[in-house]
């Protein structure tokens, strides 16, 4: 929308700037020296008006502080802010994002506008400009119903002025043509409901505070890389946790596209719920069954993937390097995020738990980060009620006792004053003392248990993962339990 039905000085004058008059009425109630610094400010503010926009608001500012309420100055200064919220509101993305620009957004300035237009109002109620301005700014936050109302206020004070005229016409045919799209119950799909980053269909779209929506996955996922708004570059202060859906957009696209937006959704949830047979992968340490770890993650890409695992199973695999190939491991581990925490930088602070174990059959990219197509694995153990699963039992039974009094004298070693990698030890142990033992009764569930009370180096723990044997897990773990009772290293 332009102003004036065409952004051109109306014969009017209503699309352009009043001079300020020296004059001693104008003067009244001021020292010549305050009302000469006024003066000049709005001469040089008119000036800046032609070419530099901001400057023009900043003096028109500035004079106002000196004169508040003079109705110049009110009616000067809401046109700059109208023309400015105008040219900011009609920039294409490439000079959005080639040449930003710092400052308020569209939205502010109009509001901005419309708060001095109403001022304007209340000391020229008689005059028919300020209800053309205040109608500008209006229909540029898109608030037809009461642009109209207040042109429809401007006539009763001049029937005859042709600029409210015109632009009621104009605004006429907007809302007719708005009401056409709607009139079925659905609006044609247009550029203006794409998202400017994925070029789809806005999916639980975001409206930032300078005016421009985006998918709430793009956004935060271009947020990943630096905090600034990608159409206008605009710092944004705001965060997925904090910051909410824009409600009202969304029900219009899903009223009106409701097979696309199923579509998006579908599409969305493809890649936050991947199914049983594959997983995201964060490559980084071997993890065991049932071990605990806290990471923190800060990468763009790993930041991504936790947003996406946390809307769905909560469920990531921790994968190491094979120190053998250079290349990731075939065996990893089904890690639960237990605890999610996001910090004001764009970090994650996580709390994981190691779940079950899984060969990677092949992986590849996908936005970054690796996905892996996966087989479920499990020890071959001997079925219930055979000898061999009670003598597996026993073993376990066996190695629960030896795995106490490990633990217990690991404490009563740190309360002496042990030293501090015994210390350290000491109180790993009583971590896990706290999270229970588990039952021998489950001796693959155990053995794993067992496994994680040791200070195992990766390709230690990649072996045992590899491993189906439970007793010989259960025998490994006795093992490095022994040597670490006497001070040593079984390499």
């Amino acid at each position: 929308m332009e102003l004036g039905g065409g952004g051109e000085t109306s014969n009017d004058g209503f699309g352009d700037v009043e001079e300020f008059v020296w004059d001693e009425l104008a003067a009244q109630g001021m020292s010549q020296e305050r009302f000469a610094e006024v003066f000049g400010l709005m001469q040089r503010g008119n000036r800046a008006f032609r070419t530099r926009i901001e400057e023009a608001i900043a003096l028109y500012s500035k004079a106002h502080n000196l004169k508040p309420g003079d109705p110049v100055i009110l009616g000067n200064r809401s046109l700059a802010f109208i023309r400015n919220s105008q040219f900011l509101k009609n920039r294409s993305a490439s000079d959005s994002e080639y040449h930003p620009v710092n400052g308020l957004d569209p939205t502010t300035h109009a509001e901005l506008a419309v708060k001095d237009t109403e001022k304007l109002i209340s000391v020229r109620n008689n005059s028919t400009k300020p209800y053309y301005l205040k109608a500008n700014a209006l229909m540029l936050l898109e608030r037809y119903d009461e642009a109209r109302e207040t042109l429809l206020s401007g006539l009763q004070v001049d029937p005859l002025c042709k600029p409210l005229q015109d632009l009621l016409r104009t605004l006429d045919t907007t809302m007719a043509n708005m009401n056409e799209k709607t009139k079925h119950g659905k609006l044609q799909h247009a550029d203006e409901f794409d998202c400017t980053l994925c070029l789809k269909l806005l999916y639980e779209p975001i409206t930032t505070p300078c005016g421009h929506s985006f998918c709430r996955p793009c956004l935060f996922q271009s947020m990943d890389h630096g905090n600034k708004c990608p159409m206008c570059r605009t710092v944004l202060f705001i965060s997925p946790r904090r910051y909410s859906t824009s409600v009202t957009l969304k029900n219009i696209l899903q009223k009106n596209f409701p097979e696309e937006y199923a579509e998006r959704k579908s599409e969305h949830e493809g890649l936050t719920n991947l199914g049983v047979d594959l997983m995201p992968l964060f490559v980084m340490d071997v993890v065991l069954p049932f071990q605990k770890m806290s990471l923190n993650i800060f990468e763009p890409r790993y930041r991504l993937m936790v947003r996406r695992i946390m809307e769905g199973n909560h469920r990531m695999g921790m994968v190491g390097i094979d120190s053998l190939t250079g290349s990731i491991a075939d065996f990893a581990c089904e890690v639960e995020i237990t605890e999610c925490e996001p910090l004001p930088d764009g970090r994650f602070y996580l709390e994981i738990e190691g779940r079950r174990r899984f060969r990677i059959i092949r992986s590849w990219d996908q936005d970054g980060y690796r996905i892996a197509e996966i087989e479920w694995v499990s020890d071959i153990c001997p079925p219930e009620g055979a000898r061999e699963r009670g003598d597996l039992q026993e073993m376990a039974r066996d190695a629960a006792e030896l795995a106490r009094s490990w633990i217990n004298k690991a404490k009563e070693a740190a309360r002496a004053g042990a030293t501090l990698r015994r210390d350290r030890r000491s109180r790993h142990a009583e971590l896990l003392q706290a999270n229970g033992m588990p039952s021998p009764n489950d001796p693959e569930h155990f053995s794993f248990w067992l496994v994680s009370l040791l200070n195992l180096i990766p390709s230690e723990k990649l072996e045992l993962l590899r491993l189906l044997d439970t007793r010989e897990r259960i025998q490994r773990g006795l093992i490095y339990l022994r040597a670490g009772e006497q001070g040593c290293r079984v390499q």
